[in-house]
């Protein structure tokens, strides 16, 4: 990829990540206790992961996925009105 079309991507994901923070402020007050703490947790591993230097980016995103798989069941099937 060359060095421009690299920079620009590079940009978009700090922006993306942004909004996603935003985002997610805005929706804290809204999400149920219960809900909170499965999203407290599951973020808390995708950091903790992130932030090992020894793991590859392919390495994290397969370990998470089956922790964010049981959480959206967990969601799925609790029941709300």
């Amino acid at each position: 990829m060359d060095p421009n079309t690299l920079r620009v991507l590079h940009a978009d994901v700090v922006l993306t990540q942004e909004r996603f923070c935003a985002a997610m402020e805005r929706r804290l007050p809204e999400i149920e206790p219960d809900m909170l703490e499965r999203y407290f947790g599951l973020l808390s591993k995708l950091v903790a992961k992130l932030e090992d230097p020894a793991k590859s980016l392919r390495e994290v995103a397969s370990e998470m996925v089956g922790d964010a798989a049981a959480l959206m069941l967990q969601e799925m099937q609790s029941k709300r009105p």
